[in-house]
């Protein structure tokens, strides 16, 4: 049995490395559940993040890598049960010299400017917070958006904070740092975001499969100790493992 997985570069969830092997928190997870399934062969397809929904409706692969649950995806695909629960984060220059540390705080100076990649939650969160469409610009990937922080294009680029922590290290750069979001007064209750893998809704036999075995191991020791080898850690992970008992369909 052979299975396709898409996959976005960005790292600590996904990456292509040097000599094209690909790794990342989402990728060896995938890679563990469906070798437990069975699965002989499996397979690594690089995308961009506009293209994953349309590619995996489409049926030019089988699974896409986690990414966030909305209702509107939830309309377009079959998404398995939660696997992570991540805040928001900024990427910024060193020393943060315009102290953004929310959307909102951004949105409280209209000459700040904002990075997203284009059809991520973050550029609908960003909106909601305040922030002006013509504060925002987007960009088709992480490193494009990067390279316009570099460049003082714009002021942040906005992600996960536990995506931008871990790029952070990775660069090994004094010239940016991350930041997690501190959540407004009134925001002070609301629960993290919620990823899953995500499969044709015409595919749900594979998502089944899927959700089967991720209900056996996630948040076993085998799985905390691998996850931990990426950044990833109880935070992220217990509560995503509040939500896996449900129907992974939402």
């Amino acid at each position: 049995m052979k299975v396709t997985v898409a996959y976005i570069e960005e790292p600590p969830f996904g990456w292509t490395e040097a000599g094209g092997n690909v790794r990342g928190a989402d990728i060896d997870l995938a890679n563990v559940v469906l070798r437990a399934m069975g699965v002989t062969q499996i397979e690594h397809h690089k995308t961009t993040f506009s293209e994953l929904l349309p590619g995996v409706e489409a049926g030019l692969w089988d699974m896409n890598v986690p990414l966030f649950v909305t209702p509107e995806r939830a309309d377009r695909v079959a998404f398995s049960v939660p696997v992570w629960a991540i805040g928001d984060g900024f990427l910024v220059r060193a020393g943060n010299p315009k102290a953004l540390d929310s959307y909102a705080a951004l949105a409280r100076q209209p000459d700040a400017r904002l990075g997203v990649i284009a059809g991520q939650v973050q550029h609908e969160s960003a909106k909601a917070s305040g922030i002006h469409e013509h504060q925002i610009s987007t960009f088709a990937d992480q490193a494009r958006a990067i390279e316009a922080l570099r460049s003082g294009d714009i002021d942040a680029y906005a992600s996960t904070a536990l995506g931008n922590r871990i790029l952070a290290q990775r660069m090994r750069e004094s010239l940016l740092e991350a930041v997690e979001h501190k959540l407004e007064a009134s925001d002070a209750q609301q629960s993290r975001p919620l990823g899953a893998f995500s499969f044709a809704r015409r595919n749900i036999r594979l998502r089944d499969a899927v959700n089967a075995q991720l209900r056996l191991y996630l948040g076993s020791p085998a799985h905390r100790v691998f996850m931990e080898g990426f950044g990833v850690t109880h935070n992220e992970i217990d509560p995503a493992l509040r939500m896996s008992a449900g129907d992974g369909d939402r």
